[in-house]
């Protein structure tokens, strides 16, 4: 699992490199000619100002003043050039040497470079002016001096600099790149390392954990280290995901542990029951009654195996499907409550109904939430003191409409209420009369409710339990 962030530094280490190989040849390249074209165009400047400063300060057309040298050489060793003065034939007549004697005196430039003056008004080539320079290329510029009085020509200068000395100097500001380049990249690689390994670690985690899932594990959780990016929601994510897959592997521990209890009881009874009557054991004139016994608990393992199959199909149903259908409640809830008529005439109950006059048409199916109604009155009549009464309701609020049954009886302990909607849940030590339940039918009412995306509240004090639930209404 290592690998997951090595691989991800590499490929960036080597994205970062090349990016450093490209700038560094842009540079290299465009720098370069840069600082010729730099150099060049300062040379020329330089020419033409001194140029005019020997037009300028020649006495008579004549340049080999000690006035104009002075003058040069203070230009030339500002501006790193070289620079001679040559006459109208030629001959280098002053020159920017710090020796008074000057080795270039009397030296004359080839007459094709003067031609070329003449005719293009400049020259600027790599050279060494004839071996003028020796072995040494300068790079020269040439322009023809011309008299400010009588605009004749009186000579030429010649502006030169050292190749090799602009090549070291690109050369020390290519140096210093390469080191800045050097340092920012090794920062840049280790950062990419650093960030890699941050970002593999949590998928490192989850890897780990998605083994661990695999073996039946569901208690693994990525570290959260409070990241506010994509990992960090992604870590976020997975916890949410690992807890409802635990939760998931508990409430499904627990659903197998609650049918096989549910199924082994009647089972039991039903097999002793029945070898005790083919055997003998049971004398004859008691088997009806154990026969008795034996069809009620199958009548009870359908029930069971009845609900389980309705809880399947709701849960597989598709919400959005459900919500396209409507309804009217108000018809659903008399319907249902005729339904029970002799089930509350049976009981002594009296039933406390509040409907309002116009239709309340809600969104849903029609047959859910008839059995949610069913299911919720059933409970309620099961568990309500004989002669009390039965309070039924159904009002609208806030765009939704809202259905209310309650009953007078034994109340529901605060320590149950929570599980009060789980599968299989009876409340045993408080409404001890549930013997025919299965203890799915508030279970189904929940998930029947989630489907439809609406809620479900219970409350049960002073010998009081009502339960409230929602339906959106249809507009």
């Amino acid at each position: 699992m290592r690998t997951i962030y090595f691989k991800n530094f590499l490929v960036t280490a080597i994205l970062v490199v090349m990016s450093f190989i490209i700038l560094a040849m842009s540079f290299v390249i465009l720098g370069r000619a840069f600082a010729v074209s730099e150099k060049r165009q300062s040379i020329a400047v330089n020419a033409r100002e001194t140029a005019s400063t020997a037009a300028a300060l020649s006495e008579n057309g004549n340049l080999t003043g000690w006035y104009l040298r002075l003058v040069i050489s203070s230009v030339a060793r500002s501006t790193g050039n070289h620079i001679l003065v040559a006459d109208t034939s030629g001959a280098v007549v002053s020159s920017s040497d710090k020796e008074i004697v000057s080795p270039f005196i009397g030296k004359h430039i080839n007459e094709a470079i003067l031609s070329e003056i003449l005719q293009k008004g400049s020259f600027q080539k790599l050279t060494n002016l004839n071996n003028l320079y020796g072995d040494q290329s300068y790079y020269v510029v040439g322009l023809p001096i011309i008299s400010n009085q009588d605009e004749l020509l009186i000579g030429y200068i010649f502006v030169g600099s050292d190749f090799s000395e602009i090549m070291d100097a690109w050369g020390s500001s290519t140096a210093v790149f390469i080191s800045m380049a050097a340092v920012i990249l090794s920062i840049a690689l280790l950062m990419s390392y650093y960030t890699s390994k941050r970002q593999a670690e949590p998928l490192n985690e989850m890897a780990a954990a998605a083994g661990r899932f695999a073996h039946g594990d569901f208690s693994a959780r990525v570290t959260d280290a409070g990241r506010d990016d994509e990992i960090g929601a992604l870590t976020a994510s997975f916890n949410t995901m690992a807890e409802s897959l635990e939760k998931s592997e508990q409430l499904r521990a627990e659903f197998i542990a609650n049918v096989s209890h549910e199924l082994k009881t009647p089972m039991t009874t039903i097999a002793g029951f029945a070898d005790g009557i083919l055997d003998g054991t049971i004398p004859v004139d008691m088997q009806d009654k154990y026969l008795q016994t034996i069809s009620s608990e199958t009548k009870r393992l359908s029930r069971l195996v009845r609900q389980m199959l309705e809880m399947s199909r709701i849960q597989a149903t598709d919400g959005t499907v459900l919500l396209s259908e409507s309804f009217n409640l108000s018809e659903v809830i008399m319907r249902t409550l005729l339904t029970f008529e002799p089930k509350i005439t049976d009981a002594g109950l009296d039933v406390d109904l509040s409907l309002p006059e116009e239709a309340i048409c809600v969104r849903g199916n029609e047959d859910a939430f008839t059995q949610v109604v069913y299911n919720l009155l059933d409970n309620a009549i099961k568990f309500a003191e004989k002669g009390s009464k039965i309070g039924l309701s159904l009002w609208k609020q806030d765009g939704k409409a809202y259905v209310s049954i309650k009953n007078q009886g034994p109340c529901i302990s605060p320590e149950e209420l929570p599980f009060i909607f789980d599968r299989f849940h009876k409340t045993d030590k408080s409404r001890s009369r549930d013997r025919d339940g299965v203890g799915l039918g508030l279970a189904i009412v929940k998930t029947i409710l989630n489907n439809h995306n609406e809620d479900i509240c219970v409350k049960s004090a002073d010998c009081v339990t009502e339960f409230v639930f929602s339906a959106k209404l249809k507009h």
